[in-house]
């Protein structure tokens, strides 16, 4: 989509302003959080495998959908559809990467996982390249073709996923004990030379599922410190990444006079940077910790946005400039963001984690997710940069907040089994 706003903003696309891209890339997220927290629910009911399954497909038929669109309407209706696809994907499978993962592997693993994201981010800014040039396709039927190539592509994570078991632990507490040693049986019988069986042992209750009480007892009474952890966490990231992200093709367009067919050679470093931050970065959260990196990844995007924003506001870089800058700054920002669903997914009780992942994602992007592309298109449109300077510059403070926060509030999960950083609410 950040590839693509370029073209969509022409009349041979859909003829968008950049307040109605930025509009439409609010109702995403808007999907997303009514997504993350219907399917969390679903999840924790009926299991991770059925559930990411599902929102995949919801994914696939939506993003078809949407490169047929034929107005803003549609597509603003489709690209929600979309989001709750999305919103839902993090909920199920964030808790099932968890519950399958080392504990002392569990960090980089889920980072790497989560920064996977900007793989397809980089693959679909390859791809616009190929579909938004007018001496290969037309304008009007490219951003078309790249949105239907971008769902079709979702039938090969559904037939991958046929290979990813159902979460041993989702099992057990649902009281299908067989078939969760069969799981757990296959996993030691190629893991066991690395990780000796465990000190201590747990027993559980079984029961089909946790009522809502219980996870509001979980958020208000037994870990409020980490609801506010994880609120925050969420929400600062949120904002700058949607802010930022949804509508940089327009700041290269509008302010570096870009064409739109060659935004995609300036979204490949943006999405090399927010993949190799997590993968390089991720294994010091197992070394280091989860509180000292969360801390100094949030701290430093703050400080590189705010820096960021200065020499746009002066007009000192180039739209070469400004994205090598984004590129470092979200080198960290992203390792940070990816360890945000980390942290929400670890903290809280097995029985309602898929739950808390989707109330945190849900709140956390509805704070600071809706209000940013829609906030920074209309920025944008009014063509002026010192209002986009403002509106960099409030990123920047969101992010330095959320150091400070996980600075005083921050868990030391690191090297932890699950069950040792929240008991299940199950324990016998």
């Amino acid at each position: 989509m950040g590839s693509l706003s370029g073209a969509l903003a022409q009349p041979e696309g859909l003829g968008l302003s950049p307040t109605e891209i930025g509009l439409a890339a609010s109702v995403y997220i808007t999907g997303a959080v009514v997504g993350a927290l219907v399917f969390g629910q679903l999840a924790d009911r009926y299991g991770r495998k059925t559930l990411f399954t599902v929102t995949v497909g919801v994914y696939l038929i939506a993003t078809i959908a949407t490169g047929l669109s034929w107005n803003f309407a549609s597509f603003a209706f489709f690209r929600a559809v979309t989001g709750a696809g999305i919103g839902g994907e993090y909920s199920a499978i964030n808790s099932a990467i968890q519950e399958f993962t080392p504990a002392r592997l569990r960090g980089r693993v889920d980072l790497f996982v989560n920064g996977s994201y900007w793989i397809g981010a980089a693959l679909g800014a390859l791809g616009s390249l190929v579909v938004l040039d007018p001496a290969l396709i037309p304008i009007a039927y490219g951003w078309r073709l790249a949105f239907i190539l971008g769902g079709v592509l979702a039938l090969i994570v559904i037939w991958l996923r046929r290979f990813v078991p159902e979460s041993p632990r989702w099992l057990l507490i649902h009281g299908r004990a067989q078939e969760a040693e069969r799981v757990m049986a296959d996993i030691e019988s190629r893991v066991r030379k690395h990780d000796p069986p465990p000190a201590t042992q747990i027993r559980l209750q079984p029961k089909d599922s946790a009522p809502l009480a219980d996870l509001l007892r979980v958020l208000f009474r037994h870990y409020p410190r980490r609801a506010i952890l994880g609120v925050t966490l969420m929400a600062t990231q949120a904002f700058c990444y949607n802010a930022i992200f949804f509508t940089y093709a327009l700041v290269l367009t509008d302010f570096y006079a870009i064409a739109p067919a060659s935004i995609g050679w300036f979204m490949l470093p943006f999405a090399a940077g927010n993949f190799a931050g997590p993968l390089l970065l991720g294994p010091w959260f197992d070394t280091l910790g989860r509180k000292r990196m969360i801390a100094a990844t949030y701290g430093l995007s703050g400080v590189l946005m705010a820096a960021t924003a200065l020499l746009f506001l002066q007009g000192r870089v180039g739209a070469a400039g400004q994205t090598a800058l984004w590129t470092l700054n979200f080198f960290f920002a992203s390792a940070g963001a990816s360890a945000a669903y980390l942290t929400v997914g670890e903290a809280f009780p097995l029985e309602v984690r898929a739950r808390a992942i989707a109330v945190f994602y849900a709140f956390g992007t509805a704070l600071g997710g809706i209000a940013g592309p829609a906030l920074f298109g209309a920025l944008i449109e009014s063509g002026l940069r010192l209002n986009i300077f403002y509106g960099y510059l409030l990123g920047a403070g969101l992010m330095l907040v959320g150091a400070l926060v996980e600075a005083f509030l921050g868990i030391a999960a690191e090297g932890k089994s699950l069950e040792d950083v929240a008991a299940p609410l199950s324990k016998i």
